[in-house]
């Protein structure tokens, strides 16, 4: 059984989707209004939808016909999107060590440093979240979602917005990691490199899967084709 299973309707817009997060990194892939961050959205529990069952790690996070839905502090899912929200009031360190309270104080200031030096941003500890360029808010937002250690981590366009050099740096470090992630693009020279599975959308519905190169292999073509055109 898929793991992900989602019937949801916006307006005139429908997401109908199955599919499984069987490998370490999955790119949900497709054009932008493929309706791809109203699927990320609906795995971290910020949007119900009207129909759908979510099963990670073993759990089941949402079954409406069961009418579970477990909230989104509870469902071990880190989110992370284009345009970090860092709260403002704090520094980068208190904003990656927010989801970690109920640790101590020495094992807080310890993950938390430990996160920070993943990202290469530990020299940014002190600094308040406005001071931060795009590129440090993003190296802090990264290093907050992962802190708490989640089952999946969602990445909707993390890197979009940053310079080459940065988004190759980040996108390196977080390939490093043994954590499931499920990463959401319409870049295809960003993705063709990353050792994944693909879940191809288009108009709402899953139209292919399979390993990524193999799966896109007729896009990066045409694409190729445009650039020399």
């Amino acid at each position: 059984m898929p793991d992900v299973q989602i019937h949801h309707r916006q307006g005139s817009f429908t997401v109908d989707v199955e599919f499984s997060l069987a490998s370490r990194w999955t790119v949900l892939f497709g054009p932008s209004g493929a309706g791809k961050s109203t699927i990320l959205r609906i795995l971290a529990g910020l949007t119900v939808p009207q129909q759908g069952r979510i099963v990670l790690a073993g759990r089941t996070l949402l079954d409406t016909a069961q009418q579970i839905s477990a909230p989104p502090g509870r469902r071990s899912i880190g989110y992370v999107t284009q345009q970090p929200a860092l709260f403002p009031h704090l520094t980068a360190r208190d904003n990656v060590a927010f989801g970690i309270r109920p640790l101590s104080r020495e094992a807080r200031d310890r993950r938390t440093l430990e996160m920070l030096h993943l990202f290469g941003a530990e020299q940014l500890a002190d600094r308040p979240a406005p001071q931060l360029s795009g590129g440090e808010r993003q190296r802090v937002a990264l290093a907050r979602a992962l802190a708490p250690a989640p089952d999946l981590l969602l990445l909707d366009e993390p890197l979009a917005a940053l310079d080459d050099a940065s988004s190759q740096d980040i996108l390196a470090r977080l390939l490093a990691l043994p954590t499931r992630v499920l990463y959401v693009s319409h870049d295809l020279a960003e993705i063709w490199r990353i050792p994944a599975d693909v879940v191809f959308l288009e108009h709402g519905r899953v139209t292919a899967t399979g390993p990524l190169q193999h799966v896109l292999a007729s896009h990066r073509e045409r694409l190729v084709q445009q650039l020399n055109s």
